[in-house]
């Protein structure tokens, strides 16, 4: 069964269809072609094809399709006759072949009367045949375009194969559009379909299509048309079924049915899978075996020792098993299984005690040969000793290759390895002496290794079961396990954390200074900071810093370092709070401590962000970035935090490019909340740019109610989604939800209520343009409350106490909340617009356009239009520079409703195009996809996708097409000849 027997719809393949409606379109118009369309089983050929075919039919096209089957060469010109015999119910088809007798003896019934048995297809003479077949589609074509399809060439006998042959050279004017299917992977080097497409490749007329394997986000899509209406699936069973699959959408149809069944390895696809296996000889069968258990990856020596068979021997064997491609050559010395269910097949298909000797064998060549030394070496050993059933030897590899992965900067291995190894820690003879360790070390290294990759949730788990099992009478210990708790609670329970940290300070005295206490002291004050203006900060870092100085316990001074440095930044944001973190961050670097290095990395960013310089913020965040990307920390939490503030920096300095190639990377399908929580952030310019966030809306939605910072991002977002699109009570549905989630004195609460004071306002202007001065009056009320609220916001701190730094971008909030309050009240004042601009202007380029958008508004108004003009076309031209579309076309709606553009000269539509758009627009001229735009600048679709919509904003049109058209009406490219 295929991709489209299953889903129904077509997934992906956007560049394959292309060149499919290409190759139709041509021959529509006289010019016959052939698309030869490639690609594993599974892949989706047929639905692709059938996907062309439907359009065709609903083009008025004849659609021809037939199959080919596993018969050998017993049954001659079977595609062909198949195709004739489905279409023959069409009345002209049926009296075409009345006419032509040749072709009709091949039809089922078109045996004659009286003719000898076997006087079939293949007694006919091959040139009658052929000019028979030529005929009719020529015939045919006159009528209409027709459209061949003979599907499974790779089951084709000798007579299909020279008539796809023939066709392909002598079709030329006829409109007709062949189109042959096969699978490649059945292509061997002795294949007799192999050198026919190596020929047909070659003349003028005959394209490839090659469909590969699902990207992942596809194989969500696919797997979520088949859950249909019912449970959608999570992005863990996607990420699950796409990495078992590889994306052939066959596998991950078959993978995906069976788990929501409880079934492992689906039985057709087994049989499927291992049918290829049963052709192989008894030695080539063997090595496989052997493969099957070292892996993915096969090494070539490894192998020859365990099958216990001579070289020669194995040499014929591989070249065998490559011939049916079960195996493909992967570098000097390995081979890799074609497809990983292959491997999965055949290994679930060993008997019990043959799979236990050969891991027993792979283990022994392992640990004692001259594979000993190889990097993957502990990881392997581990897996095949726990296969063979040897314990100890499990144990100690897993040991050593959680260390090894934690060296590596893999930690969500190192948590796998120190898992497994803890699972063993009874069953094996004195464990701590093979470890090297006691236990509680161990489960501190996967709680470590948990947080480092990101799921804190698990840390936690861990050290809250290690803290109720470890003795009572071990108070340093105790100290210790409830430091690292609060640590890790958070980002869970601030509440809770604080708590624990008081605990762990309380349990031990402050002298003599121990390293315990002094963590503990750090942690604690850090926890303190989420109610940011607590007076005991200060004293508290001061002792932890005193006390791990004494004890040499540098992660703890630089943590109290951070924590100082922030403190004080809120009551005076000098410069002088860069050194602490600084200090801080190299301090914890030296000590190997990553996540306080982080930390600090991030608030050295994260500070000279808010006071507004932002290139030393990018070149802080860039290089914090770098340190996170080494040591794989890409899923910790400030790794996640740093990925998301080094994309705010690029979206607020304007480059839109480099915070689009950034985005590239956020993943759409997320559970997690640290997945979500960088997904949420490509939504800034995803909405500026007015591009369809459905999708990763969908997906954030499930998220944030666990997580009030992801809603905070998200529905703050899709507010000014809504509002671009007029929708005022979908943007007050979202912020009034986020309002009354926060705190009221809650600084970040002033973006918010900015974005409700623009639907109020929006509200306020209409009602006031249709005479509701109700609606008017309460839109005005409720803009008074809100302003209010961001007041106090802005200058009192939680507890009630005189707010001392905001920060520039909160100064620049608080400006726009003014000026939308007063806008609201029907007084569009220029000054407040000019006050909010000039707030904006230490380098939000964005936020500058939007302001001079509603400033050129208010001046227009009191007839100020000089100076409206001037604001406007710099809002516009940095509109347009960005691609922010819904922007762009507000300010053009402003232009034509206040004729501001008559006072500057009208710039050239291609003016504000980069270099890379114009080669972009060139392509999307000649009609490229995204895809093929992608391909053809060695770029990635998404980055493609975001050249697309710059381009659409800065030419003022609204699709492709529109672009296409413009682009030759006006000679924007350049490539108009000269007169």
């Amino acid at each position: 069964m295929g991709e489209g027997e299953r889903s129904g719809v077509l997934i992906g393949r956007t560049a394959e269809l292309a060149t499919l409606t290409a190759a139709l379109d041509r021959a529509a118009a006289g010019s016959a072609g052939v698309v030869l369309v490639s690609g594993d089983a599974g892949a989706g050929k047929s639905h692709l094809v059938a996907t062309l075919a439907r359009a065709a039919r609903e083009r008025g096209c004849a659609v021809l399709v037939g199959q080919c089957a596993e018969l050998g060469e017993s049954m001659p010109y079977l595609p062909l006759a198949d195709a004739l015999w489905t279409g023959s119910r069409d009345p002209e088809l049926h009296a075409a072949l009345e006419a032509r007798p040749v072709l009709r003896r091949l039809l089922p019934d078109g045996q004659e009367p009286g003719a000898p048995a076997g006087g079939g297809a293949s007694e006919l003479g091959r040139q009658q045949v052929y000019g028979a077949v030529l005929g009719l589609l020529g015939e045919l074509g006159r009528r209409s375009p027709v459209v061949l399809v003979l599907e499974d060439l790779h089951w084709a006998d000798r007579s299909t194969r020279h008539l796809l042959t023939f066709l392909s050279r002598v079709l030329q004017h006829e409109r007709v559009c062949l189109i042959g299917t096969y699978r490649s992977d059945d292509l061997h080097r002795r294949h007799p379909l192999r050198p026919v497409v190596a020929e047909l490749l070659r003349l003028p007329n005959v394209t490839a299509a090659e469909v590969g394997p699902f990207g992942p986000d596809e194989t969500g899509e696919y797997l979520a048309a088949l859950a249909g209406d019912g449970v959608p699936p999570t992005a863990e069973e996607i990420a699950r079924v796409h990495l078992r699959s590889e994306g052939n959408p066959f596998y991950a149809a078959e993978l995906y049915t069976a788990a929501r069944d409880g079934e492992e390895m689906p039985a057709l696809l087994a049989d499927l899978l291992l049918a290829r296996v049963e052709r192989l000889s008894e030695n080539a069968a063997r090595v496989v075996r052997a493969a099957s258990v070292a892996g993915r990856r096969v090494d070539d020596e490894l192998v020859r020792r365990v099958s216990a068979l001579d070289e020669a021997t194995v040499g014929e064997a591989l070249r065998e098993i490559v011939h049916h491609q079960l195996l493909v050559p992967d570098g000097a010395e390995g081979y890799t299984f074609r497809h990983a269910l292959l491997r999965e097949a055949v290994y679930a298909d060993l008997l019990p005690g043959e799979r236990t000797r050969l891991h027993a064998a792979f283990a022994a060549l392992l640990a004692d040969g001259p594979a000993a030394g190889h990097a993957r070496a502990a990881a392997e050993l581990a897996h095949h000793s726990l296969a063979a059933h040897d314990l100890p030897a499990a144990f100690t590899a897993s040991l050593r290759a959680g260390r090894e992965a934690d060296r590596m900067g893999a930690p969500d291995e190192a948590h796998e390895h120190y898992d497994r190894a803890l699972s063993l820690w009874d069953a094996v003879p004195d464990p701590e002496q093979a470890a090297g360790a006691g236990r509680v070390r161990v489960e501190l290294d996967a709680a470590r290794a948990s947080g480092r990759a990101g799921d804190t949730r698990r840390a936690v788990s861990r050290l809250r079961r290690l803290l109720e099992s470890a003795p009572r009478d071990d108070v340093r210990l105790g100290v210790l396990l409830r430091e690292k708790l609060a640590h890790h609670l958070v980002d869970l329970d601030p509440e809770e954390a604080t708590a624990v940290a008081r605990e762990a300070v309380g349990m031990l005295p402050a002298e003599p200074p121990t390293p315990e206490r002094a963590a503990a002291l750090a942690t604690y004050a850090r926890n303190l900071l989420i109610r940011e203006e607590d007076p005991r900060i200060p004293a508290i870092a001061e002792e932890a810093i005193a006390a791990a100085r004494a004890t040499g316990t540098a992660h703890a001074e630089a943590s109290a370092l951070v924590t100082l440095g922030f403190h004080r930044e809120s009551r005076d944001p000098a410069p002088e709070v860069q050194a602490l973190f600084a200090r801080a961050r190299d301090l914890a670097i030296e000590d190997g401590n990553h996540q306080v290095a982080l930390r600090a990395a991030f608030h050295h960013a994260r500070a000279m962000f808010d006071r507004g310089d932002l290139d030393g913020a990018a070149r802080a965040a860039d290089e914090a970035m770098r340190f996170v990307r080494a040591n794989g920390l890409g899923w910790s939490s400030y790794g996640t935090t740093l990925r998301c503030l080094e994309f705010l920096i690029r979206y607020t300095t304007g480059d839109w490019e480099a915070a689009g190639r950034l985005a590239g990377g956020f993943q759409v399908r997320v559970v997690r909340p640290v997945e979500a929580q960088v997904s949420a952030y490509a939504l800034f310019v995803e909405v500026a740019r007015g591009e369809d966030i459905t999708e990763r809306m969908r997906w954030l939605e499930r998220v944030w109610p666990q997580d009030p910072f992801i809603a905070y991002v998200a529905r703050g977002l899709a507010a000014e989604d809504a509002l671009w699109r007029g929708d005022t009570d979908a943007a007050l549905e979202h912020t009034t939800a986020l309002l009354a989630s926060m705190a009221p004195r809650d600084v970040a609460a002033i973006r918010i209520i900015g974005t409700a004071l623009w639907a109020q306002a929006d509200r306020a202007v209409r009602a006031r343009a249709s005479g509701d001065a109700e609606t008017a009056e309460a839109a005005a009320k409720a803009a008074d409350d809100l302003l209010e609220r961001a007041r106090t916001a802005a200058s009192t701190t939680p507890d009630g106490r005189p707010r001392t730094w905001l920060g520039l971008e909160g100064h620049a909030w608080l400006a726009r909340a003014e000026a939308e309050r007063a806008r609201a009240h029907g007084d569009d004042d220029p000054g407040l617009w000019r006050a909010a601009v000039a707030a904006f202007s230490y380098g939000f380029t964005y936020e500058v356009a939007r302001s001079r958008r509603r400033l050129a508004e208010a001046l227009a108004v009191r007839g100020a239009r000089e100076e409206a003009a001037a604001e406007w076309g710099a809002a516009l031209r940095d509109a347009e520079a960005l691609g922010a579309a819904p922007l762009v076309r507000a300010l053009r709606d402003l232009g034509t409703r206040a004729r501001l553009g008559a006072s500057r000269p009208a710039p050239s539509p291609a003016a504000g195009l980069t270099a890379r758009e114009r080669e972009v627009l060139a392509l999307v001229a000649a009609g490229r996809n995204n895809k093929e735009i992608a391909a053809a600048l060695f770029i990635s679709p998404k980055t493609a996708s975001v050249h697309v919509s710059n381009i659409l904003a800065k030419l003022g049109v609204t699709s492709r097409t529109q672009a296409a058209a413009k682009a030759r009406d006006e000679d924007l490219l350049g490539d108009r000849p000269r007169r």
